[in-house]
């Protein structure tokens, strides 16, 4: 217990991980960006963060390009960037800029391989609250949801029919939502608190929440839920499994939350892993569906 508590303390481990077409790896561990190639048997450091710990997120794009965004602090509002690699991660630079006082952080890139762009997802509050839509190589970025806190998402998983979100705040109650591909906003479900995790299995989608500090998202529980995603908006969602919080403190031993995975996965099988939880602590479950 001991060993877990310290891992949870110090945020360690693997943050975020990318394959890339290549077969490399690319992934987020405290304080720096790390990559390995196909053919090595260690990860190596590629890039050392100067603000924040890690991003939340690291994605790649079919044509072998990788991207992650700030995700720091920033109470002064300070310029923040998204970085790209074109070579498998081991070498980095600035390839897009979001000016002074117009976001937090971000919190997300999600690859749309059915529109061919990606959707950048950025905080905290107002007008930073966005989700845009990028060209793969940001050439073109442009704003399709913003201002007010149901904007404000970490998870978001593309389909053919559409984007699903969720909303990811703890300021007023959260919800899962569906943007078809011609711009229109449905809110399909009520959750129980915010939610930063969200995945694709097969046709269906799912998405955790987490025990948080909030006025408004009172639930100890962390859920996740799941609904049918193969061209039914509404679907059949509903909560599916449960765990309740443990008793250590958030602040210091982090809130309690169900991480999904990134990236497609046609099989049968949901992976979770639970944080900061009474049963299963750091632990990762696979579920048949």
């Amino acid at each position: 217990m001991t060993n877990l508590l310290t891992a949870r303390l110090f945020r360690d481990g693997f943050h975020a991980l990318a394959i890339l077409p290549s077969g490399a790896h690319v992934a987020a561990i405290p304080g720096a960006i790390i990559a390995r190639t196909s053919n090595d048997n260690e990860f190596r450091i590629a890039y050392t963060l100067t603000r924040g710990t890690r991003p939340l997120h690291i994605t790649a794009v079919p044509g072998g390009a990788v991207y992650w965004g700030e995700y720091f602090d920033n109470a002064a509002r300070d310029k923040v960037h998204i970085y790209g690699s074109s070579d498998g991660g081991r070498t980095w630079s600035v390839v897009y800029t979001f000016p002074k006082g117009a976001i937090r952080h971000v919190h997300n890139i999600v690859l749309d391989p059915w529109e061919n762009c990606l959707w950048v997802l950025t905080g905290d509050y107002g007008d930073e609250c966005r989700i845009l839509r990028a060209a793969f190589d940001f050439s073109r970025v442009e704003a399709v949801l913003q201002g007010n806190q149901q904007a404000r998402a970490v998870a978001l998983v593309a389909m053919p029919q559409g984007l699903y979100f969720s909303s990811d705040t703890p300021l007023e109650s959260n919800f899962i939502y569906f943007l078809d591909r011609k711009g229109m906003l449905s809110r399909l479900v009520p959750i129980s608190s915010s939610s930063i995790y969200g995945c694709r299995v097969s046709e269906r989608i799912f998405f955790s929440t987490m025990v948080e500090p909030s006025q408004v998202n009172r639930d100890r529980n962390v859920r996740v839920y799941g609904g049918a995603g193969g061209g039914v908006p509404r679907g059949d969602w509903r909560p599916l499994l449960a765990w309740k919080k443990d008793r250590w403190p958030m602040g210091l031993f982090q809130y309690g939350n169900a991480l999904l995975p990134d990236g497609g996965n046609t099989s049968s099988c949901l992976a979770v892993t639970t944080v900061a939880v009474e049963t299963d602590d750091m632990v990762t479950s696979l579920y048949g569906l």
